[in-house]
């Protein structure tokens, strides 16, 4: 296929393939913890249950959304073929609310037997379940995956105890958007907005709200996406390395809330009740931009008439943060290998042969579903650097692929969600007014006697 076609093809369907990795499910439900990969749930019975392979060349995946996760399967066996002409996949379609499900009930029950060979895991419950049910996973640490050809953040996800029980898929990588043509208005580029900081970032926000009456953001009132985004690019986390909860003195966590709360008292970040009106501030031009994961491109690009008139670039840093950076991530999913597994080994070569050691499966898989990969070497494929018409012909691929390997690592843990909850009702009332600190010490109190401590 001819370089521009690929290039047609790719800005046409981003706008259905990229709700694989987070627009989907996030109409329904946009917190970061039912990111990008969980499309709209479908009836938990219909997925038949089924077991890990007894066939020695035969594997049983389960895993959701027939566009982008089951699609990217069916092509990896595709390329693995090649190598393995015998090799036989069997993809059960399994609601990601379905595998939590199926993996709780097998796991307490302690008999793994329903297990299937591969599942895939979202990344913000990762750790809770390898932590949870340490039994139902396969350490694959020395299975001869190059998992050095990660982003170092992405990988933490599936990382427990300095082992690998997972093979990295989707990009969550933070992306900032900007509106070129309002921008222009007030005298700024795109430019004006790569490595800066976040007082920076305010300073223009008030200055194009002055000159345009635009807004540059808008957020969902009472959601932390956009805290813990700014959290995790300076490398904070609400827990430890031991999984206790570091809310209180968390100078990060108060620095992130003291910049939130600039934003909405400047004007520059307007708040709305729901994820629909969320994305109707970017389709309808309410606002000049918007910070967050990258499969946001794909409801960006549903306002066709806009075409040409977004960029992308990385988001601001916390300039009083030592070692704070321009990256963050929001959502993704990684494979992990199941302790039922009866050929760990032809497990590990598939996985290490396509989402692991393939650029030209990323190639493949890219035009038809956008799931752009956190696999590095993907980065300087020819097709990610396809210019897109949408975003002022920047190659936005290969750009958000660099960004994914530049994102610090943070800690999830078990109680990841609970956390996330209390920070959320501290940022309601700290939008309100309420003090910073009683405020995140009420939330850290919540934590722990949701922890039992």
């Amino acid at each position: 296929m001819k370089r521009k076609s690929i290039a047609v093809i790719l800005a046409a369907v981003l706008t259905l393939s990229l709700m694989g990795c987070g627009a989907k499910q996030e109409a329904a439900q946009p917190a970061a913890e039912e990111t990008t990969e969980t499309a709209e749930e479908a009836p938990a019975a219909e997925a038949p249950a089924a077991d890990a392979s007894a066939d020695g060349n035969t594997l049983t995946v389960w895993c959701w959304d027939p566009a982008f996760n089951i699609y990217a399967m069916e092509q990896a066996a595709e390329v693995y073929k090649e190598k393995n002409p015998d090799f036989v996949l069997n993809v059960v379609e399994t609601p990601w609310a379905d595998i939590q499900t199926k993996l709780t009930t097998a796991a307490t029950s302690s008999d793994l037997s329903s297990l299937p060979d591969i599942m895939l895991l979202q990344d913000n419950a990762f750790q809770k379940n390898v932590i949870s049910y340490p039994d139902a996973f396969t350490d694959i640490s020395s299975s001869g995956i190059a998992f050095d050809q990660f982003g170092a953040a992405k990988l933490a996800y599936s990382t427990v105890g300095g082992k690998n029980y997972g093979v990295p898929f989707d990009n969550g990588a933070v992306i900032s958007c900007v509106r070129t043509d309002v921008l222009e208005k007030a005298g700024y580029t795109v430019d004006d907005f790569t490595d800066i900081t976040w007082s920076r970032y305010i300073e223009i926000g008030k200055d194009v709200l002055a000159k345009t009456g635009t807004p540059m953001l808008s957020m969902q009132a009472g959601e932390t996406d956009l805290i813990m985004m700014m959290l995790q690019s300076a490398g904070g986390s609400l827990f430890d390395a031991e999984g206790n909860p570091t809310i209180v003195n968390n100078a990060v966590l108060a620095e992130v809330m003291s910049v939130y709360q600039e934003l909405i008292k400047s004007g520059v970040l307007i708040e709305v009740n729901d994820w629909d009106q969320y994305i109707g501030t970017l389709t309808n031009s309410t606002v000049a931009g918007t910070i967050n994961g990258c499969w946001i491109l794909a409801s960006i690009q549903t306002a066709a008439d806009q075409s040409g008139k977004w960029a992308i670039t990385n988001m601001p840093k916390l300039e009083t943060v030592d070692g704070a950076t321009n990256y963050s991530n929001n959502g993704g999913s990684s494979w992990v290998v199941t302790s039922n597994c009866k050929n760990v080994e032809l497990a590990t070569d598939f996985l290490g042969s396509t989402f692991a050691g393939s650029v030209k499966f990323y190639e493949t898989i890219l035009p038809s579903s956008g799931a752009l990969a956190t696999y590095l070497p993907a980065a300087d494929s020819s097709v990610y650097a396809e210019p897109q018409v949408f975003f002022n012909d920047q190659a936005i691929y290969s750009l958000i692929t660099e960004f994914a390997g530049k994102v610090p690592s943070n800690n999830t843990g078990v109680y990841y969600y609970e956390a996330r909850d209390a920070v959320a009702t501290a940022l309601t009332n700290v939008v309100n007014g309420a003090d910073i600190a009683s405020e995140l010490q009420a939330a850290e109190d919540t934590v722990k006697f949701q922890m039992g401590q």
